[in-house]
């Protein structure tokens, strides 16, 4: 068939995937082999993959790909998250452009528009992964509010709860004023802001409510001095819910005022002067406003010192009727308005820039405020110890552990109880059961609940004492910290052979950024419910950010669209692009410019493929082709008679392309070693630079051009197998990171009944050193004489006459025909002295002498051997530097060590030929 001129990815991708699933091959079932389980870290339903998920997707590909490939069963199970704070908020805003509000609905309504928006995004995303080329099994796709994950969420709920793990109480939590809903401690973001500091004077007054001193007929009169405490805070909108103003005691300043009070500005309540030890006496006044409803602080010491709470914010943000003022505005368009009227009144005396830190909703991006609300908890402390154990001992390991290991460590040490109900209506409601006083029992079931109730309390319920399920649902991540287990119902039916066969997973792929929301918790949750870690390894990818280091977000309009950009470049290309700048854990700049490196290198395998389907009718012997062999080995029989050689047919054994074969199947044994290696250290990326390498130089640039026929001349039969069997052997290795263009090249290169998608890796050979060093030593000559070539400007077409000076002559005579087709050679002489007026090139121990027709300039020639020998004597202190150091040779592996004395004895007898040389001109 004629090959199209480059490679079309459009015409293949969607053929090669319909193809693969239609054969099943990414359907797993139980059976003999090792499973390799992979799940999902389901995307939220709210709209389409972004840049991170592509990474995350493409990784996870990667590892299954080349576990289905090494005889493993691979199971990848791909899913959704309900994701219930954004996509309800996103649900609210779609209604609200239908002119329809949420309030105005019942739960039932608006859960039936929830579950369109799902069908609607979530097919949107499967189609995402499958565009990407993810082998997932497309028949174990799961969703977190699917009926069997829905029981299995209540089920933990109520199990927990009936071992004390579960609580109700009233706590200052995180509160989400756009979203309305509670928040849980990792769910807010705190980002650097410059704020300010306001300082204000509150008026001071004795305990029967009189002034403290006279007072002024202004608040700004410098007589007033003793009327006043001074107080600084960043939030000026909050003192209608001040209820004391504290000191630290040994605060000397402020010791006169035990037993008196202060009056809040505006509002004039009256509140108490108590003292504390917490107040940091340096900053700002040392005095500091107390508000119980709006600071975590403050409400410890108000429960501390009897306190009263006033909250003084709506749910919305607004300000309460406890305010007093401004009632129903919105918090930060009050704040503007009291600092006025504060100025005003003479109450504001100054203010000042503050570096600080604002939480920020991780869902809405709406600034969070702390608020006192009765909520659902976890207790978190004996949770966490198995999963703290459970990686600090080793059974679960961190990729890059040295990045993450502490902060994981950390986190669960200081883990806090963690709150669970949010005030929405996507997600698992909260299976609490109420009467009309707020007394409540915890049943799966209405029904399960009033058997509770009687048992609980005692009484019968009459018809008009119904119970009234809690209003609240449970946090997203309750129920995904589940997601390894119930993917595969170990919840719902813990017992089936699914669970007991795929559980524990094989490894989790995910960002650094829910290392505490999700990857914790499924650890607790494991080690709770099966005992058993949930998976062995934990690779952490880094976050994708734009080439100016801003992370992608829709608001930037920084952040491409997948879809468009797998058409512009193909599957490959994007998932080359992503995976070539993607250092494990390391953020990556995300640039288009790296697809376009994928796009080339399309292009490349596919110009290769072009050329060896050239040499395809090539391998059957005519006249014409006959006749340039016979040359070859008319002077192989001329050499033989003139006792040059002794045996022809060991002359025809290795002969150059047989040189060329032993070179690269030794290198591809070399990378496919190191690749392992790779994979087993998750350094994927890495994997694919050599990857790409060994694919773009050794094969393409190197044993191509060397086993390349000339112009019309045949090649043999056995050397155009080799490289067919090597281009497949490369294919296979690309298969996990590129697998449209590796099946769809592997199918062309000749007719077969299998597919490289399931075809097994070899077993790797240890490479021969030997062989390697021979191969890399002429690349370095053919480099070295191109060079040479160029900066003499000898045409390429020109031919030379090259001679070698070589005390191993014998490796130069077995790779003649490479090297005089490489550079162009008429002949190739092997000679024991100098040749005058010729180019000299020194490379390690041997001399190359390019004979010339005109004078050479042996001054130039002398400047850049010099400029060399430099080169070479600094590389050799910096070896010699490194050998020196104790710590780096005790500590080395072996072959490292030797590796870097074999570097210092080649820069060793490179200058001494460099130095003969020069002393020779």
């Amino acid at each position: 068939m004629e090959l199209s001129k480059n490679y079309i990815p459009s015409v293949t991708e969607a053929r090669w995937y319909k193809h693969w699933t239609e054969k099943g091959y990414f359907k797993s079932r139980p059976d003999e082999r090792p499973p390799y389980t992979v799940v999902i870290p389901p995307p939220n339903v709210t709209g389409v993959l972004h840049m991170g998920h592509t990474l995350n997707e493409t990784v996870q590909d990667i590892l299954v790909r080349k576990a289905r490939m090494s005889g493993f069963n691979a199971c990848w199970v791909p899913g959704s998250d309900h994701a219930s704070i954004a996509t309800e908020a996103k649900v609210v805003q779609m209604l609200k452009e239908k002119g329809i509000d949420k309030n105005e609905l019942s739960r039932e309504e608006f859960l039936k528009y929830a579950f369109e928006w799902k069908d609607k995004y979530g097919d949107i995303i499967y189609n995402q992964i499958e565009k990407l080329g993810c082998s997932v099994d497309w028949e174990r796709v799961t969703f977190t509010m699917d009926d069997h994950y829905y029981k299995s969420v209540i089920k933990v709920f109520i199990d927990l709860y009936n071992k004390g793990l579960i609580y109700r109480g009233a706590r200052m939590i995180n509160w989400d004023p756009a979203a309305k809903t509670a928040l849980s401690d990792e769910e807010v973001e705190f980002k650097d802001i410059i704020g300010k500091l306001y300082y204000l004077n509150y008026i001071l007054v004795d305990d029967e409510g009189q002034l403290k001193e006279s007072t002024p007929n202004s608040v700004n009169s410098q007589n007033a001095a003793f009327n006043f405490i001074t107080i600084a805070t960043q939030r000026p909108e909050t003192i209608m819910g001040d209820t004391a103003i504290c000191v630290n005691p040994n605060d000397e300043r402020y010791k006169h005022l035990k037993g008196k009070f202060a009056i809040v500005p505006l509002i004039n309540r009256r509140i108490p002067i108590i003292f504390d030890e917490y107040v940091d006496p340096v900053f700002g006044t040392g005095a500091l406003k107390v508000t119980p409803a709006h600071d975590i602080n403050d409400y410890n010491l108000g429960l501390k010192h009897h306190l009263e709470v006033v909250d003084t914010l709506n749910p919305d943000g607004t300000l309460s009727a406890a305010a007093q003022i401004y009632i129903g505005e919105d918090r930060f368009v009050a704040r503007k308005k009291i600092i006025a009227e504060l100025q005003e009144k003479g109450f504001l005396i100054n203010e000042e820039e503050y570096a600080s830190r604002l939480g920020h909703s991780q869902r809405s991006g709406a600034v969070v405020e702390p608020r006192i609300s009765t909520q659902w908890f976890v207790k978190m402390k004996e949770l966490a110890r198995p999963a703290l154990n459970a990686v600090v001992d080793g059974e679960i390991r961190i990729h890059p552990g040295d990045k993450f290991l502490a902060t994981y460590k950390y986190w669960l040490e200081n883990v806090k109880d963690w709150c669970i109900s949010r005030q929405l209506w996507w997600g698992q409601q909260i299976p609490a059961w109420y009467d009309e006083k707020g007394n409540y029992v915890v049943a799966e079931t209405y029904e399960a609940a009033i058997e509770k109730y009687k048992e609980k309390f005692g009484q019968q319920l009459t018809d008009n004492d119904q119970l009234k399920q809690d209003a609240d649902v449970l946090d997203t991540w309750f129920s995904s910290w589940l997601w390894p287990m119930e993917v595969f119902k170990g919840i719902s039916d813990p017992e089936n052979h699914d669970i007991n066969y795929y559980y524990p997973t094989s490894v989790l792929v995910t960002g650094q950024d829910i290392i505490f929301f999700w990857v914790a918790r499924m650890i607790m949750a494991g080690m709770h419910y099966r005992n058993e870690k949930p998976f062995s390894d934990v690779y952490f990818t880094g976050m994708v950010r734009d080439k100016l280091g801003r992370k992608m977000s829709k608001s930037l309009g920084n952040s491409p669209d997948l879809l468009q950009l797998i058409d512009k470049y193909g599957a490959d290309a994007v998932r080359f692009g992503i995976m070539i700048s993607s250092p494990a854990g390391n953020d990556l700049l995300f640039d288009e410019a790296s697809l376009e490196q994928g796009r080339n290198f399309n292009n490349k395998l596919w110009n290769a493929l072009k050329l060896v389907k050239m040499w395809e009718g090539r391998t059957s012997t005519d006249n014409t082709t006959q006749e340039v062999d016979d040359n070859w080995r008319l002077t192989d029989e001329t050499k033989l008679q003139t006792g040059e050689i002794e045996d022809l047919a060991e002359v025809e054994k290795s002969r150059s392309h047989h040189i060329a074969i032993d070179w690269f199947e030794n290198r591809l044994n070399e990378v496919r070693a190191e690749v392992e290696v790779m994979y087993s250290q998750f350094k994927l990326s890495e994997a694919l630079k050599s990857i790409y390498s060994l694919i773009w130089d050794d094969f393409c640039s190197w044993y191509l051009e060397w086993v390349k026929p000339g112009f019309e001349q045949r090649i043999e039969e056995e050397v155009y197998d080799k490289t067919v069997w090597f281009f497949e052997e490369l294919l296979q290795m690309l298969h996990p990171f590129m697998p449209f263009i590796s099946e769809e090249i592997y199918h062309l290169l000749r007719e077969r009944e299998d597919d490289l998608c399931v075809k097994q890796f070899p077993k790797i050979e240890a490479a021969d050193q030997n062989i390697l060093a021979a191969g890399e030593l002429l690349k370095q000559v053919i480099s070295a004489l191109r060079d040479a070539r160029n900066k003499n400007q000898l045409k390429p077409k020109e031919t030379i006459k090259l001679h070698v000076q070589s005390a191993n002559g014998s490796i130069y005579k077995n790779i003649e025909e490479i090297l005089a087709k490489q550079i162009n050679a008429e002949k190739i002489y092997h000679v024991n002295d100098a040749v005058p007026n010729a180019i000299v090139i020194a490379v390690e121990k041997d001399k190359f002498y390019i004979e010339c027709e005109n004078q050479i300039d042996t001054e130039s020639l002398k400047n850049e051997l010099l400029k060399d020998l430099q080169h070479q004597k600094n590389f050799l202190q910096t070896v010699i530097k490194k050998l020196g150091n104790e710590r780096f040779v005790a500590n080395a592996k072996a072959e490292i060590v030797e590796l870097e004395k074999k570097k210092q004895a080649d820069a060793e007898a490179r200058i001494k030929t460099i130095e003969e040389t020069l002393a020779s001109l």
